[in-house]
């Protein structure tokens, strides 16, 4: 880094952070005393200025909060008001719009898809609720109802007719023990 003294390009290099101390041991040895005497008072000068916009900053910070409390607004609000104008600056993307609707149609075609598949469904229990096997069966498993629960009307869900046949069942075996246990 080169600096200017006294109107003249100097080409000295000033020592950059971090440079082995060594390489600069030297430097100070061939500036002059005068030199030496106009960078101290430059790095004095510049100190000073460091100080100064520090304390400008910190009266600055200090306004900045008493307007925001005399405002209301908490580091809560200020929090709510940040995430929200991120938001609006996301969805206002052309990125997020076009991931948007891409998701709103894979929605509407997975929407579309279970619907059919649920017609399928119904549609499948349907007819093995119309086939001969389920009808036999059915028939079946009325008659033992009949012959179990007596002269009930007939219907009822198939909850009922299974708890009655198993009952059913369950009233024969100990009617069958109790006749052998007699004879």
């Amino acid at each position: 880094m080169s600096f200017v003294r006294s109107g003249l390009l100097r080409t000295d290099s000033i020592p950059e952070v971090g440079e082995d101390a060594a390489a600069t041991v030297g430097m100070a040895e061939t500036l002059s005393e005068e030199e030496q005497d106009e960078l101290r008072r430059e790095l004095a000068k510049v100190e000073e200025e460091i100080q100064t916009l520090s304390q400008v900053l910190a009266a600055k910070e200090k306004h900045l909060a008493e307007i925001k409390r005399k405002l209301g607004i908490n580091s809560l609000q200020e929090l709510k008001q940040n995430i929200t104008k991120s938001w609006q600056d996301v969805t206002s993307t052309a990125a997020y719009k076009r991931t948007s609707e891409t998701l709103s149609q894979a929605g509407q075609k997975a929407s579309a898809a279970f619907s059919t598949v649920g017609s399928v469904i119904t549609k499948k229990f349907e007819d093995v609720k119309n086939s001969p096997t389920f009808k036999s069966f059915e028939e079946k498993v009325e008659n033992l109802k009949s012959k179990v629960g007596g002269n009930k009307p007939a219907g009822g869900d198939f909850g009922e007719v299974l708890n009655s046949a198993a009952n059913a069942s369950a009233t024969e075996t100990i009617a069958e023990q109790t006749q052998e246990e007699t004879h």
